[in-house]
């Protein structure tokens, strides 16, 4: 019995150890995954705080807030072909003796931007009845025309032309292909596909963030400064 006793005795002294070690253990290997979770917990506040957060009862700010994640918006691109056509003539003594021609036709693409670090608040306006936010935009931009020379299509006329004359031809159609591409690019029916998109840009841009805000189903109302 006294055996018994002592066994018993032994075993319980060997297991406590054990189980202050186990706990210990525990704890240790539980630290790092609060750690983890504490650091999504923070990284999940700051991305609402960046993104989604705004003054209760304010949809202008909102829409503002989305606006100030991007300076520049492309909301549409054009591209087309541009015809050039230049002359040269080479000669001696004031005698033209050699006339060359040169035609290309290039293809030319512009860009049409909105500048959105022009906006300010007196941009937008709220209409708390009608749930509609008005949004005023700026002129449009549109960029240098960008000609891909290297696609062109060239058509030279000529008994004899030299290098020099070669060169000047082709610079003479770059030139007058980069004005044409820049005029083309200010066609009215141009601009007007361009503001049309630019309105729809703008709609789809600060419809989802109002929803996300909680604001609902906003109506975005879009127009330019010239228009009525």
């Amino acid at each position: 019995m006294a055996d018994d006793l002592k066994t018993r005795d032994t075993a319980e002294t060997t297991l406590e150890p054990d189980l202050r070690r186990e706990q210990p253990l525990a704890r240790v290997q539980a630290l790092p995954w609060m750690i983890v979770i504490l650091l999504i917990a923070a990284v999940a506040w700051l991305g609402w705080r960046a993104f989604f957060y705004q003054e209760e009862g304010d949809p202008v700010g909102s829409a503002m807030l989305a606006f100030e994640k991007q300076n520049s918006l492309t909301v549409f691109s054009s591209r087309f072909e541009v015809v050039a056509e230049s002359v040269d003539t080479r000669g001696v003594l004031n005698i033209d003796l050699l006339e060359s021609r040169q035609a290309a036709i290039i293809p030319a693409s512009v860009e049409y931007r909105l500048d959105l670090s022009e906006m300010d608040r007196a941009d937008f306006t709220w209409d708390p009845d009608g749930e509609t936010l008005g949004v005023t935009l700026p002129q449009l931009q549109i960029s240098r025309p960008n000609l891909d020379e290297g696609a062109q299509r060239v058509f030279t006329e000529g008994t004899y032309v030299s290098r020099d004359a070669s060169a000047d031809l082709a610079r003479n159609n770059s030139q007058q292909a980069e004005r044409k591409a820049a005029a083309f690019a200010k066609n009215p029916e141009i601009l007007a596909l361009a503001r049309q998109a630019a309105k729809e840009a703008v709609r789809q841009n600060l419809a989802i963030p109002m929803q996300v805000a909680g604001y609902g189903d906003v109506e975005v109302d879009v127009r330019f400064a010239d228009e009525p």
